[in-house]
């Protein structure tokens, strides 16, 4: 039997329940392929499963919701070649089976993203769940080249990276981000935002103004963010920072002002020509990617220990060297 590491949980806890150990390499199943890990980026989601706040994930788990790769097997040969490199993201992986936090990781053959690309695993890695979220909730945003974007929860890794891809898909716009941290607002300003308001900011300045918003915190400031918009301007709700899932109540004619617009973006919705196209805006604009921080596959309970101390923010990556 070929045998494997990984981290596995086994019951929810503190970040010591994340335990590398050996276990058996998954077997090879019809309709799956075998990927072998080369990297991944620690996402909230998958702390918060492994404090126990996913009622539907049962235990023993491998965690780990994306994941960037190659092809190490598959039972579909005439869509993937062994080595070829694949992204693939959410559909229950590292939930209803296990995920990315090992060697090698076994996925339907739906789920897999065939990506051509020349950069790094470690810059790969930042894309498929953080990259993907924010460009999709752009694209959403129908940015125009004089716009004046909000980014509410600037600090997050989808905040960062949705300030850098702003201005490579429009590099006239203005990025104004925010953070509750004071001492990050110089790290959001070389990240690619234009100006940082700080503080809880629940409720923006009474005169302050956008033509799109981007509202990482979701349901608990979106209201908000709708009566900050100029006319014809357009909310993304993408994301649930503030620990809110739904609104508390939401009357349209009420909570929209005339002319402004709602919308959201989910990365569980996966289109695979965005992938790419990620990919070579990136690639073609020159956009830095690079993780704020990066651990080995043995170091992932020290990442989630970081993430869930608010120490850490960014982009975190773990990448598992050939």
């Amino acid at each position: 039997m070929q045998m494997m590491h990984a981290v596995v949980v086994d019951h929810p806890g503190a970040p010591d329940v994340l335990s590398y150990r050996e276990v058996p390499c998954p077997a090879l199943k019809p309709g799956w392929s075998l990927v072998r890990v080369h990297g991944f980026e620690i996402n909230h989601s998958e702390v918060f499963t492994r404090q126990g706040l996913s009622p539907s994930v049962e235990f023993p788990r491998i965690l780990g919701i994306e994941v960037v790769g190659e092809v190490a097997a598959t039972t579909a040969p005439d869509q993937f070649t062994t080595g070829q490199t694949v992204i693939s993201i959410m559909g229950e992986m590292g939930r209803a089976f296990d995920g990315s936090y090992a060697e090698y990781v076994l996925l339907p053959n739906e789920q897999l993203y065939p990506i051509t690309t020349d950069l790094s695993w470690a810059e790969l890695a930042t894309l498929p769940e953080t990259g993907y979220t924010a460009y999709g909730a752009l694209r959403g945003l129908r940015l125009q080249p004089q716009d004046h974007v909000l980014i509410r929860g600037g600090s997050s890794g989808v905040g960062m990276m949705a300030a850098k891809l702003a201005h490579a898909l429009q590099p006239g716009i203005r990025v104004t981000s925010t953070t509750r941290h004071a001492d990050k607002a110089a790290t959001l300003q070389e990240q690619g935002a234009d100006q940082v308001l700080t503080g809880e900011l629940t409720h923006l300045p009474a005169v302050a103004t956008f033509d799109k918003i981007l509202d990482l915190i979701g349901p608990k400031t979106a209201k908000d963010s709708l009566q900050h918009l100029t006319p014809g301007g357009i909310v993304s709700s993408t994301g649930e920072l503030g620990g809110q899932w739904a609104f508390d109540a939401f009357e349209p004619i009420g909570d929209i002002p005339n002319n402004r617009y709602l919308t959201s973006f989910s990365s569980g919705e996966v289109e695979p020509q965005l992938l790419q196209e990620l990919v070579d805006l990136v690639t073609e604009k020159h956009v830095d990617i690079h993780p704020t921080k990066v651990f080995t596959l043995r170091e992932v309970a020290q990442a989630h220990a970081e993430i869930e101390s608010r120490q850490g923010w960014g982009k975190y990556v773990v990448v598992i060297e050939a």
